[in-house]
């Protein structure tokens, strides 16, 4: 693996392997959040700025019947070229006749955006006739794209291998792993890690493996019910996943073994229906009344969080305390935010994990007052629950 910022990309075309999964306006078709290009920006002006040009390689939905309009990544270049302060080159496919010509007659400073790789099943397969295909494209290869570094697909993983001593994560790949890293092997103590999201079946691994680094591990959210409902409590018509209440009691079980403290939300706001809208009430998290659903933490919960988060040197936070996109259920979710970015201030480390996480700082304002915001949410959770990440050990090996 070559060093990005030691390698000489004088005239060199770098493909560039970016996440560029945005999400667009359903009506105008405008980029409604453009913080995932604006990650890569560093690493693709790092290259040019150094007499380079750049092939971007991206994914964009979930196509499932080859190309779509509505899965073009056209639709995001005027986007990109507003925000890199240059003409972005779009050609409508990947391993076109065109495709190639295009890449083949770039001049140092330009940047050429191919067209959805998903839109070839071969990319999802991890086709490695296509990743050599794509490879043509250049002389080098950086991967960027933390957000599916998880994925095992033919430009996250299988093309790094016609690259083997000319390719190398990006800087927006590596402050990712390096962040990480911070909390995963190099954390201080106390460290508390935040966990929060609908269901336990989705936390489960990184709960279990958080028990053997986490000193205080805090649940919210959906999956908090689950807990109580495993410990007899009343929960009425909350989230609950039946055949995991097993799970929660083992998890219990080894964090007293291990001396790490549970903390689950003592109260919850309840609604009598899922809706902006619908009655509330504070109510213990254990009796919640039949038909009343908890949607949120309560002010007892939010009290005794913050308390543990003031107390923190180190903070993982993933998954929001409830449905915070509905105000009548933010309050929870937000006093946690407030809570991470007052122990930031006060000198600790706080590392938020992506997803609903990186939505909900963003949201109150606080994106600038934790310590790192990722931008990969399931490529971050399956490394904290101590998975090899495919598109990180393809540029690592």
């Amino acid at each position: 693996m070559q060093a990005f910022q030691d390698y000489n990309f004088q005239n060199k075309r770098a493909i560039v392997r970016v996440d560029f999964n945005v999400p667009l306006d359903k009506n105008t078709g405008a980029v409604t959040d453009d913080k995932r290009i604006r990650a890569a920006l560093p690493t693709l002006n790092h290259i040019l700025n150094n007499g380079g040009s750049v092939v971007l390689l991206s994914h964009f939905g979930r196509p499932k019947n080859g190309p779509e309009a509505i899965f073009s990544l056209e639709q995001i270049v005027a986007k990109v070229s507003e925000l890199m302060g240059r003409k972005v080159i779009f050609v409508s496919d990947c391993i076109s006749e065109e495709a190639f010509l295009k890449s083949a007659a770039l001049q140092p400073g330009e940047v050429l955006l191919l067209e959805n790789v998903r839109f070839y099943k071969e990319e999802t397969a991890g086709d490695k006739d296509f990743a050599k295909k794509l490879a043509q494209h250049g002389q080098c290869y950086v991967n960027d794209a933390f957000g599916a570094a998880h994925r095992a697909h033919a430009s996250t993983t299988q093309i790094a291998a016609f690259f083997p001593n000319d390719k190398m994560s990006g800087l927006l790949m590596k402050g990712e792993l390096d962040n990480a890293r911070k909390v995963l092997h190099e954390a201080q103590k106390p460290f508390t890690a935040i966990v929060g999201g609908a269901k336990v079946s989705d936390k489960v691994l990184i709960v279990q493996n958080l028990l053997n680094l986490a000193d205080h591990i805090i649940i919210g959210g959906g999956m908090a019910y689950t807990f109580f409902k495993a410990q007899g409590g009343e929960i009425g018509a909350s989230l609950c996943e039946e055949e995991r209440l097993e799970t929660c009691k083992e998890i219990l079980a080894a964090a007293k073994e291990k001396g790490v403290q549970i903390h689950l939300p003592t109260d919850a706001i309840i609604a009598d229906r899922f809706a902006a809208d619908a009655a509330t009430q504070q109510t213990p998290s254990d009796e919640i009344p039949a038909n009343w659903m908890g949607l949120d933490i309560g002010p007892k919960a939010t009290q005794a969080f913050t308390e543990v988060l003031q107390n923190s040197k180190t903070i993982l936070w993933n998954g929001p305390m409830g449905v915070f996109e509905m105000a009548a259920f933010e309050q929870g979710t937000k006093a946690v935010a407030l809570a991470v970015a007052a122990a930031t201030k006060n000198g600790a480390f706080s590392l938020i994990g992506g997803g609903d996480s990186a939505a909900a700082v963003q949201k109150f304002g606080l994106q600038n007052d934790v310590s790192y915001v990722s931008t990969g949410g399931g490529a971050l959770l399956e490394y904290f629950e101590g998975k090899v990440l495919p598109g990180v050990q393809a540029i690592e090996a």
